[in-house]
């Protein structure tokens, strides 16, 4: 990995984090974030250098890339949980929005008087297509159909950037990323709000039938993909990355119970699922058709159930990171509007 300079947005977050402890050995990292660095020794590591900054204070932000001269910025940088943009679509809008047009910007005027140009790479979802049915994948030329105040702000992003790519030729490509999960992932998420469930032995809330069916990956897995596609893909493109692991909210949950059984059974918890009234808009099923990506190299992802392991165990081994994190996960959000 030959080293190069990195500004990450959203560098506190889940994704994000990983992303760094990926690249960080060998390479300078800028990290920019509304929260504190809570995963990091920043005293300890030479190569990261943390801002505590809003990413729609664009001239803050072209400062910082006029300074430190990366060669990519990648933006994790977003609101990113459903429940939360039905009750308050606004914040959704200036941070996934407002926050993209800043960073663009900032870019955009670095770039004209600099030779060496930020690429921007764009950290986006597979919600922007929405609702598909059983048996298809969305391809990365298909119409955008986002259901939820959260996918259409990303949408809306990536519709942004890719009128700036025609309008300026600006140096870009948009990634559009299924389900993560592993380390460092906010409680608010599924996976580990079972895992944390489990751990309190409280019940599991699972929306509606549990039915809905998304495409898992595990984060370490994304994060080599995320660096490939920087280097490899070319710009001015949107790429899927999904991993062909489809399941259910269901299946997965029901899949972490017997884990626990097996690989825990130490931690004597009697959680059971407790199906809920469902969300307001709740998509039913997303998959990605990958493709494109893979024409340009191998994506490689690990074993399902061995990365779940792993999570757990990360989760019951790190209760003071949660502590620190001080999220109020057992409250469900989305259920009234």
């Amino acid at each position: 990995m030959q080293s190069k300079k990195f500004l990450i947005t959203g560098g506190s977050g889940f994704i994000g984090t990983n992303m760094i402890n990926f690249l960080s050995k060998k390479n300078k990292i800028i990290i920019v974030d509304i929260a504190n660095p809570i995963n990091f020794n920043l005293k300890k590591s030479k190569n990261l250098r943390f801002f505590l900054l809003n990413i729609c204070k664009q001239e803050r932000i072209y400062k910082l890339i006029k300074k430190f001269k990366p060669n990519f910025l990648i933006n994790f940088a977003a609101e990113s949980h459903v429940d939360k943009s039905i009750d308050n679509p606004k914040k959704f809008l200036i941070s996934n929005v407002n926050g993209v047009l800043s960073l663009l910007t900032a870019v955009k005027k670095y770039n004209k008087f600099n030779q060496n140009k930020v690429k921007f790479i764009q950290i986006s979802t597979d919600e922007v297509y929405g609702d598909i049915k059983k048996g298809i994948t969305s391809k990365e030329n298909d119409t955008l159909s986002p259901s939820s105040p959260y996918s259409a702000s990303k949408a809306s992003a990536d519709l942004l950037i890719n009128a700036f790519i025609r309008t300026y030729n600006f140096p870009a490509i948009i990634l559009r990323l299924c389900n993560n999960y592993g380390f460092y992932q906010n409680p608010e998420k599924l996976i580990p709000r079972i895992i944390l469930k489990i751990l309190n032995n409280k019940n599991i809330p699972i929306y509606g039938n549990g039915i809905n069916e998304r495409e898992w990956m595990f984060v370490n897995d994304t994060c080599k993909i995320i660096y490939n596609a920087m280097l490899k893909c070319k710009n001015g493109q949107t790429y899927n990355i999904g991993s062909a692991i489809n399941k259910s909210n269901l299946e997965i949950t029901n899949l972490i119970l017997k884990i626990f059984k097996k690989k825990f059974s130490f931690i004597k918890s009697r959680s059971k699922i407790k199906f809920v009234k469902d969300r307001p808009g709740h998509d039913k099923r997303y998959s990605l058709n990958s493709n494109k990506i893979k024409r340009i190299f191998r994506l490689k992802n690990s074993n399902l159930e061995k990365n779940l392991i792993k999570t757990c165990q990360w989760y019951i081994d790190n209760t003071k990171w949660l502590k620190k994190l001080n999220n109020k996960y057992e409250k469900r959000i989305g259920l009234n509007i």
